[in-house]
């Protein structure tokens, strides 16, 4: 990374001393191009010999990247895509020798995901291995990539936003390691294709609504992989596209800027000035930077020859940026063909020494192991133990993989089932070391395990006086609310309608007006964006509660939370976090659009995010304050018919924690354990009261919590006693329910204690109808519960009940 500003030393200098250094900047810019390009090339050469999977890289796009390298300023942030392989290498956050490490998906040498990720996908650490926050400001951050085109957007929103949050509560940047005065910016790349996805509008139309500094790079070749910008973009070009969206002395917007791929002068002037004034006013910029090309096609799965016409191959070859810049150098003087062509020969030897590096560093571990198998074989002929197919498939193996070698050595134990060798222990050894790998390298980070995880947080139980008030369910939120945007001064709430009139379930009546617009505030109808603003901020350090307004209304900020949020831990190996509060509410209520339960859905798109389902508004406050302790990002679906219901106000309302993953057994029984969660709560408790009528005694039990699930294992205690269980919600059939069951029967081993058959009760397949009728037909009723909880007792004791 070249660094722009002058010292006051160097503003002394000469101006032959000054030109001097520009010369050095400029051919070490040249030799990262030119090192990135045969990066680019090597890459796809190893996946089509078969030592990597796929390949995806940055060719054609190196000058701009070199030029903007040169306005990044330590504490700023990339929020990029797979293309930015150029920008890492300018910058130092990735090495030739790492490239090729996460091309080859080496787990112990990848230093941006562990293996997790595909090749060009990079991320820096934001926490230490404790998960305390590193200090952002003395390096340049990158958050951790996802492949979704157009995903990096929303978070990108998020992290710029944080920006404007430090320079308007400058407390808040001046006590951490976060922000100077807010001067960060989010260097954000997209390629011109992408900027077809809705995510696209959507964050630049709340950039410019927002004004937040954000610079956004679109990379213009022409083509969507095969697809012209003609098919793309409307008048082919996103800059003029935007042209009603820009900027304007006393309204707001986004400033457009435009340049040439391949114009590395004029690409540094551009980036310089541009990013200077974004960082000082926080007017997000638009940087469409056209006339660029792809070398080799999209990816390493095909050839760009397949639809580029002949003439449009001939213009890339003549437009190459890396040409064009070679050209002007030669042109300019400041360096000679002699130079250049050492510092071709110096950077294709670098890369191929480089991935040679990274492929030994691979395969050295696989090796020993290959030698150790080897062994094994050869003690198993000595005792004249016949094992030919899987001896022949070892030596077979030619450069095999470490999965190859475990995989042929668990074919071999099972060969030997029953047979007395001597090998044993070595193959059970090899094994257990294989587990604890295979552990280590990609089942690790799905969730904190800090000191600050969310299951560490200490229980502080409610209490209650005489004087402990009653109130409306909205009411004991707004307490709660109340109490931590007191305690928490990073702690920023927002959402649809959340500001001036407090949610439109009142949740935050008031609050604004006594914390300020600044804190509690209002957004567009946007959730993906919504969702992108709580990830990014999460990031830097403040604390979000963003609400969706319905639980129906997530699915439209569904793909940020599953492709980004539930994975960031996980797929940057533990290197970054984004501890956000999703606030939204659900169940049944009033219609197909009000009324959704879909939590088979987000149970499976959101591992990775805590899914808290609090039957109540006291035991949503208590979720949240645990949540704020905790460095874990949490959805709480709160019920949407709860809101006016009466709950007691505990005294330590700010204080008092409810834990994760820990039912609560609401009423004892033992005829037959219920288990439910959320608005069915108070549904259950009105069948449990006619069957108690007729001599049927249920436990009731409220999960609470669906991700995690039942850690301590109360539920199969339950069924211990009753033998009888009967899962409830009101998802589709195969949904939540389905889920539990699986938790309870195989996961706690249930299945063992059942005397009789398990069953679900869940709502019909389709969307819940508008009305009351279609309500009750639709969602499982009291009346329902009775009849199924009736006839699993009246199958089992036919003398004791009535037929039905």
């Amino acid at each position: 990374m070249v660094d722009n500003s002058l010292t006051s030393d160097e503003i002394t200098q000469s101006p032959e001393s000054l030109e001097a250094q520009y010369r050095q900047e400029v051919l070490r810019d040249y030799r990262i191009c030119v090192i990135s390009r045969e990066a680019s090339y090597l890459a796809r050469k190893e996946v089509l010999t078969g030592k990597a999977k796929f390949g995806i890289v940055g060719d054609g796009k190196e000058v701009p990247q070199v030029a903007m390298a040169r306005a990044f300023k330590k504490g700023d942030w990339r929020s990029g895509y797979y293309r930015d392989q150029t920008l890492m290498f300018a910058l130092d956050i990735c090495t030739v020798e790492d490239f090729f490490a996460q091309l080859y998906a080496d787990p112990e040498n990848d230093p941006f995901s562990g293996g997790r990720q595909m090749n060009s996908h990079y991320a820096t650490p934001t926490i230490d291995d404790q998960g305390n926050w590193t200090n952002h400001l003395e390096q340049y951050n990158t958050s951790s990539d996802i492949s979704s085109t157009g995903g990096q957007m929303a978070r990108a929103l998020g992290l710029a936003f944080a920006s404007g949050k430090y320079r308007s509560n400058p407390e808040l940047s001046a006590a951490g390691n976060f922000s100077n005065d807010g001067k960060e910016v989010c260097f954000t790349t997209i390629g011109d294709a992408s900027t077809s996805e809705g995510i696209f509008w959507e964050t630049v139309n709340a950039a410019g609504v927002l004004q937040v500094p954000i610079a956004i790079s679109v990379w213009d070749d022409g083509f969507g992989i095969s697809v012209s910008k003609k098919y793309q973009t409307t008048k082919e070009s996103i800059s003029e596209a935007l042209r009603g969206m820009e900027w304007k002395q006393g309204s707001n917007g986004i400033e457009i800027h435009t340049g040439k791929g391949w114009d590395y002068p004029g690409l540094c002037e551009l980036y310089e000035t541009g990013i200077d004034r974004i960082r000082e006013t926080h007017i997000p910029a638009l940087f469409h930077i056209q006339e660029l090309t792809q070398p080799q096609g999209h990816s390493t799965s095909g050839s760009h020859e397949r639809y580029k016409s002949p003439e449009r191959l001939a213009w890339e070859k003549e437009h190459d940026c890396i040409q064009v810049m070679r050209d002007w150098i030669l042109e300019t003087g400041i360096g000679t063909k002699a130079e250049l062509d050492q510092i071709d020969e110096d950077a294709k030897k670098h890369v191929r020494e480089s991935k040679k590096k990274a492929w030994e560093r691979l395969i050295t571990p696989a090796k020993t192991l290959k030698q150790q198998i080897a062994g094994i074989y050869s003690q198993l002929a000595e005792a004249n133990i016949t094992v030919a197919s899987e001896a022949q498939e070892f030596k077979s193996l030619i450069d095999p993989l470490y999965s190859d070698l475990i995989q042929n050595v668990r074919r071999l134990k099972f060969k030997l089932l029953g047979q007395q060798h001597p090998c044993a222990e070595q193959i059970d050894q090899i094994l257990q070391s294989a587990s604890q790998n295979s552990e280590k390298w990609y089942h690790t980070h799905l969730y904190s395990t800090s000191p600050k995880s969310a299951l560490r947080i200490p229980v502080i139980p409610a209490e209650y006086s005489e004087n402990s008030p009653k109130k409306n369910g909205f009411e004991v939120l707004n307490a709660c609310f109340d109490a931590a945007l007191s305690n928490y001064s990073n702690l920023f709430a927002f959402g649809e309608d959340l500001g001036q009139i407090g949610g439109v379930n009142q949740g935050f009546a008031g609050l604004q007006q006594k914390y300020g617009k600044d804190r509690v505030f209002d957004t567009g109808i946007r959730e993906w964006s919504i969702m992108g603003q709580a990830i990014g901020m999460a990031m830097r350090g403040l604390r979000p509660i963003a609400e969706i307004q319905y639980l129906d209304y997530l699915i439209y900020g569904l793909q940020p939370l599953s492709d980004d949020l539930a994975t960031l831990r996980y797929r940057s190996n533990g290197l970054q976090q984004a501890p956000a509060i999703i606030r939204t509410r659900g169940h049944r209520l009033e219609g197909i659009w009000h009324a959704g339960s879909p939590l088979g859905m987000i149970l499976n798109s959101l591992r990775g995010i805590y899914v808290l389902v609090p039957r109540n508004m006291t035991q949503a406050a208590g979720f949240y304050n645990t949540m704020l302790q905790s460095d874990d990002p949490a959805l709480v679906i709160e019920c949407l018919n709860g809101y006016r219901l009466k709950e007691q106000l505990p005294d330590n309302i700010g204080t008092f924690t409810v834990p994760l993953g820990v039912p609560e057994i609401l009423l004892e029984g033992t005829d037959v354990t219920l288990v439910t969660y959320g608005s069915c709560v108070r549904v259950a408790e009105k069948s449990i009261q006619m069957l108690a009528e007729h001599g049927i005694s249920v436990e009731l039990i409220d999960v609470q919590s669906l991700l995690p699930f039942d850690l301590e294992h109360r539920i199969v205690e339950s069924l211990k006693k009753t033998n009888r269980v009967v899962f409830l919600d009101e998802d589709v059939p195969g949904g939540a329910s389905a889920y539990m069951m699986q938790q309870v029967l195989e996961v706690q081993n249930g299945y063992r204690y059942l005397d009789s058959e398990p069953c679900t009760i869940s709502a019909k397949a389709h969307r819940p109808p508008y009305g009351s009728v279609g309500d009750y037909f639709s969602k499982p009723n009291p009346e329902d519960i009775f009849e199924k909880i009736y006839q699993m007792l009246l199958e089992a004791e036919p003398n004791r009940f009535p037929t039905m």
